[in-house]
């Protein structure tokens, strides 16, 4: 479904190139300072136009329908709506009989019987992900927490200085690479969290795997704890200025699914870009034949690169709801 949460509930609408894009959010708490101009810090951090990411360059004026009173939330649901404008839907015309090769374009038409919006990857675009960064500036009102994201690796490389060679010539190649963000979130109070289902992980996760294009979570040491023994991993408690705190926060911030009062540390690893302009052979569904694919259209050579605020803001809304759970 296109709604998460429970007592601060997000629900997203639109396609890459239909009218719009936008995102209702409910349980925000009424006499927040909200306007148009609050988005747009965290808008200007997931835009592109940067080397590496898509020509494809969008007003992403953020229009609040609902919600907000003179400059205050109402205690109502919040709207928001973002146009669509520079879009150039002919350059998805082919993918309807030949879908691209690691792209959502084949099980989408499966599953709603080819009456999807193929256009830009339709509700399966990146594009989706701006409404949601709007919403989880509101989220970061409604916690008070600080919510800090980075891009550490791309397409393996960890060196900052060599990325825009890297970048260079992935591009001129026609292909993509990937990347991880690594995301810790700062002031957290201990006990957030519901066992079983709902525990800080599982729901950070669901909504992290729920940004196109994530294969991967960790919290802490993550995968490397498989390799520690007990002594190694196990963290003692202790105290700074007067806080129970983890020695040294290798389960990143949360024990048994609720928050232990340390920082949430996690990696997300992105792949890279499905759509790429390097000749491929894959499957024309029409008629059955194997045939050569050259991807059109305007794409990100390593969308990873937009998207450390994007996952702040999934963190921020998952928070949200468990603060407002708790």
């Amino acid at each position: 479904m296109d709604s998460f949460g429970n007592s601060f509930r997000v629900s997203i609408f639109g396609e890459s190139h239909g009218t719009g894009i936008g995102i209702v959010v409910d349980g925000v708490k009424a006499g927040i300072c909200l306007s148009a101009e609050d988005l747009m810090a965290d808008i200007l951090r997931r835009k592109s136009g940067a080397k590496g990411t898509t020509p494809r360059v969008e007003a992403d004026e953020p229009e609040i329908l609902s919600g907000v009173f003179e400059g205050r939330t109402t205690g109502s649901p919040i709207a928001i709506i973002f146009r669509n404008g520079n879009t150039r839907s002919s350059d998805y015309e082919a993918l309807k009989a030949v879908p691209r090769p690691g792209h959502a374009d084949y099980v989408a038409g499966v599953k709603w019987n080819g009456f999807n919006d193929p256009r830009g990857g339709g509700h399966f675009s990146g594009r989706i992900t701006l409404p949601v960064v709007a919403a989880g500036t509101i989220a970061r009102k409604m916690t008070g927490m600080d919510f800090r994201a980075e891009l550490v690796e791309i397409g393996g490389e960890t060196d900052r200085e060599k990325w825009s060679g890297l970048l260079d010539r992935t591009s001129r190649e026609g292909d993509s690479i990937g990347g991880i963000v690594e995301c810790t979130v700062s002031g957290v109070p201990a006990g957030l969290g519901e066992p079983f289902f709902d525990s800080a992980e599982s729901l950070l996760s669901h909504a992290l795997f729920s940004i196109p294009g994530v294969r991967g979570v960790e919290f802490g040491d993550g995968f490397a704890a498989a390799r520690m023994k007990g002594s190694e991993h196990n963290d003692a408690l202790t105290l700074e200025d007067g806080t129970v705190r983890t020695v040294k926060n290798g389960a990143g911030g949360i024990n048994g699914g609720i928050t232990n009062g340390s920082e949430i540390k996690f990696r997300v690893a992105f792949k890279p870009t499905a759509s790429i302009c390097r000749e491929q052979r894959t499957l024309n569904i029409r008629t059955g034949e194997t045939v050569s694919l050259n991807v059109p259209g305007r794409h990100d050579v390593c969308f990873a690169l937009r998207t450390p605020v994007i996952v702040e803001a999934m963190a921020a809304i998952v928070l949200a709801d468990l603060v407002a759970r708790r």
